[in-house]
């Protein structure tokens, strides 16, 4: 059962402790087992777009419509989690995506198939919704930043799980199975994560059954602060450019000059790698130099690393698409921890309101890049792109102050 202990006054897991580990190590676990059914899609595409006879920004509302339902279903979940506690939501979020990750994708239409993938979202949210205020109030502070950074690049090794089974499979037996693949792999991150997460000692549900008046005030607070709403920024334009690079870059590896087949084009999401390492740095230098700085260096390579796909060279393009994936996720790391450092009150609100921008982004601009990129070619998406991420830069000096 959730029930913490808060008899004594609770400071948080130290680093290195049985505790630590098994909480980072749940975390990874659930990361796993929401994002790699959450992006599985993305590596096939081109494929989808084949199959059911549509363009590049049709076949990306596959990825849209659950990046939507999680973009909804994240507040309601951050208010499950107060009412029942951390590790309870998150089971039963885990565990409800997953079963349904292995019906969606036999849906007989387009049209069920987006409902499907929006449901599927919906209970995907509960993770993401919750894992930050968790981490939050469950690790010491001394070690929080190094915490999220480590948190953010399990999940980077979920989203590559996902990209890299469901590619090859799906050239293979359709993508319909490759997406399967997928959901049945997600099973063993959620029941890693159902025995792996420690009992939260940090916050008392029963406190919350008697002030459930309090979650407007929490939400209005944090949209209130200028600090907070520039943190959702970042999350909102970093996160729809970065997905818009990866939904249609496939489409434009696998036409002319490259031709590259669907099996290697799925292999450029080994770029995730340069997250898993970037997310987990960005953290441990935060404590060096400061947030703020951290965040405006790994925004400056993002910016870097899109303009290189400009090139004609595919060794070029994949080397500009690492680092492109280091600077996404180096700040996305940053972002993510500030916005529950930040938080005066209703921390689990506000990793609620991040994850509603960050995944708003994905489903808006992911899409919308679709629309460019039929209309105007890869140039257009990279431009779209780097003016995203330097109006995030502009916000993030403008209002963060250095921490």
């Amino acid at each position: 059962m959730d029930v913490p202990h808060l008899s004594d006054p609770w400071a948080g897991h130290q680093r290195g402790s049985t505790e630590y580990r098994r909480l980072l190590a749940a975390l990874f676990c659930a990361g796993v087992a929401t994002f790699a059914q959450l992006y599985s899609p993305q590596s096939v595409l081109p494929l989808i777009a084949a199959d059911l006879n549509t363009g590049a920004a049709n076949a990306a509302l596959m990825v849209s419509a659950a990046t939507a339902g999680l973009a909804v279903g994240v507040i309601p979940w951050s208010m499950a989690a107060d009412r029942i506690g951390r590790v309870r939501a998150m089971s039963m979020s885990v565990t409800a995506a997953t079963l349904l990750g292995l019906l969606v994708p036999f849906a007989p239409s387009y049209e069920l198939l987006l409902a499907g993938r929006f449901v599927e979202g919906l209970l995907i949210g509960g993770v993401p919704a919750i894992a930050i205020a968790y981490l939050s109030e469950e690790i010491h502070s001394d070690h929080a930043a190094r915490a999220a950074g480590m948190y953010v690049a399990g999940t980077t090794v979920g989203g590559l799980l996902g990209r890299l089974v469901a590619g090859p499979i799906g050239e293979v037996a359709g993508w319909r199975i490759g997406v399967l693949s997928v959901a049945a792999l997600c099973g063993a991150g959620a029941l890693g994560f159902v025995r792996l997460a420690p009992l939260p000692r940090g916050y008392d549900p029963a406190r919350e059954r008697s002030h459930t008046a309090g979650v407007l005030h929490k939400l209005a607070t944090n949209l209130r602060s200028p600090r907070q709403l520039a943190l959702f920024a970042q999350a909102f334009l970093l996160m729809g450019g970065f997905v818009a690079m990866y939904n249609f870059l496939g489409f434009r590896l696998v036409a002319a000059p490259f031709h590259l087949p669907q099996t290697l084009v799925s292999l450029v999401f080994l770029a995730y790698l340069a997250g898993t390492w970037a997310s987990s740095r960005a953290g441990a230098e935060a404590t060096r130099f400061g947030r703020k700085r951290v965040l405006l260096a790994s925004i400056a390579t993002m910016i870097a690393g899109v303009t290189i796909t400009l090139s004609d060279n595919v060794f070029v393009v994949l080397a500009g698409l690492v680092i492109g994936t280091a600077g996404f996720f180096g700040a996305h790391a940053i972002a993510s921890g500030w916005t529950g450092r930040e938080a005066t009150v209703g921390k689990a609100q506000a990793s609620s309101l991040y994850n509603l921008f960050y995944y708003g982004g994905s489903s808006v601009i992911g899409w919308l890049g679709g629309v460019v990129f039929d209309a105007a070619g890869w140039t257009a998406v990279t431009l779209t792109i780097v003016v995203l991420a330097g109006v995030a830069a502009a916000s993030a000096l403008a209002l963060l102050r250095r921490d």
